[in-house]
């Protein structure tokens, strides 16, 4: 990035970036025991904890399962791409570290729209000498996009792994998510995966929790029902164990974890 470059983005987060008003990524990285929130994220992350403190397990658990899920897709099923959606803040243990861990040629394309997570862009620009990781700034709305620039990245005659892990809460109607989901799918080659979890509408503590969240000034995150988040992988073939609550994806342990949260691995035909 030149100076010239620099100087823009930095412009350009001054005018944008809002730190008076919570923001999803921000919250959730506070819940990780992230840096990069400030006081309003964590006083929301804060009043969400008192309703329903398991909130904080399921963040850690979601990013558990997009470790295994990743080391499944890279060590098992052999991908080497991998196009994050809506990846949020940089912790620990992001797409890029566990596929290149696996495979150190794996490629990287992150997209997120979050100034703050632009502003962090060089920590995701990190990647193995052999693979690629690299960041695009766009909409997940915006479909047609993520791909076209995703393309300029990734080789789209060869299998992708798309990554929409807590994500398509932010679209509050089932069905415009659901076209959002089949657009990106329809321009993965067969052999690519889709990879996704979302909170879920199966307890009052999380329903209640999550109203007090969208009430906050935040932008909203709207709770599926099962079947709701089950159909995003219609006409794909599920991996086992199939859609389940997050925890019982692949566990690495035998440790009981309840979390409002489903997920699921399937392949494109």
């Amino acid at each position: 990035m030149s100076v010239r470059d620099t100087a823009a983005v930095t412009d350009d987060l001054s005018t944008k970036l809002n730190v008076e008003v919570p923001h999803s990524a921000r919250v959730w990285n506070y819940w990780l025991g992230g840096k990069d929130n400030f006081g309003p994220d964590r006083a929301v992350g804060e009043e969400v904890k008192a309703v329903f403190p398991e909130i904080v397990d399921a963040a850690r658990q979601t990013r558990a399962f997009l470790g295994r899920a990743v080391t499944f897709l890279a060590a098992d099923r052999g991908i080497r791409q991998f196009l994050d959606v809506g990846t949020g803040l940089p912790t620990v243990d992001n797409t890029h570290e566990v596929a290149q861990r696996v495979a150190p040629d794996a490629k990287i394309v992150y997209v997120d729209n979050d100034p703050l997570v632009l502003s962090h862009a060089r920590a995701l620009l990190t990647s193995t000498a052999e693979g690629v990781t690299t960041y695009i700034d766009k909409d997940l709305k915006d479909a047609a996009g993520v791909i076209e620039e995703a393309k300029r990245t990734l080789d789209f005659s060869q299998p992708v792994a798309l990554m929409l892990l807590g994500v398509m809460g932010h679209v509050h109607d089932p069905a415009e998510a659901r076209a959002i989901v089949q657009g990106l799918v329809a321009e993965l080659p067969s052999g690519s995966y889709l990879t996704m979890s979302d909170g879920t509408a199966t307890s009052e503590r999380v329903i209640e929790s999550h109203r007090q969240y969208n009430e906050s000034g935040a932008v909203p995150y709207h709770l599926r029902e099962v079947a709701d988040f089950t159909s995003f992988f219609d006409g794909l073939e599920l991996v086992e164990p199939g859609i389940v609550p997050i925890p019982e994806w692949r566990p690495a342990t035998g440790d009981k974890v309840i979390v409002d949260g489903y997920a699921g691995v399937a392949r494109k035909p």
